[in-house]
């Protein structure tokens, strides 16, 4: 599976704006932004830790023994190696992880949209 990310040569910064779902699609996640030194058109730019344990709703993967996604775990790749703010990496549109959703260990959320596409970085 190929994401557009990859096909592109930067990659873009996320901000408080930024769409993050769970892989079923319709479960997003609620951003929490933790820092305010640094924003792109007036939204605060997510940092480390930011994505991570944060609730989703609307998760669709419900049943008798399924367990919709609620809940981001740590962040497996997607923050900058070059650039942080205030000492933490600032998350990238390649941010994904695993959710607390069933199956455990499997299921991940990903970028839909970074919330801004006016600062980049090269790739």
């Amino acid at each position: 599976e190929s994401d557009a990310s990859d096909r592109r040569a930067n990659l873009l910064w996320l901000t408080d704006e930024a769409l993050l779902v769970c892989k079923h699609e319709l479960g997003t996640v609620k951003n929490k932004p933790t820092q305010d030194l640094v924003s792109v058109e007036k939204r605060p730019v997510l940092v480390e830790n930011d994505p991570e344990g944060c609730s989703i709703s609307h998760c669709p993967n419900i049943g008798a023994t399924i367990k919709p996604c609620t809940q981001t775990y740590k962040v497996d790749e997607g923050y900058s190696d070059f650039i942080r703010i205030d000492g933490k990496r600032v998350c990238l549109d390649t941010v994904t992880g695993l959710t607390n959703g069933t199956p455990p260990g499997i299921v991940k959320y990903l970028v839909r949209k970074p919330g801004q596409d006016l600062v980049e970085e090269l790739k």
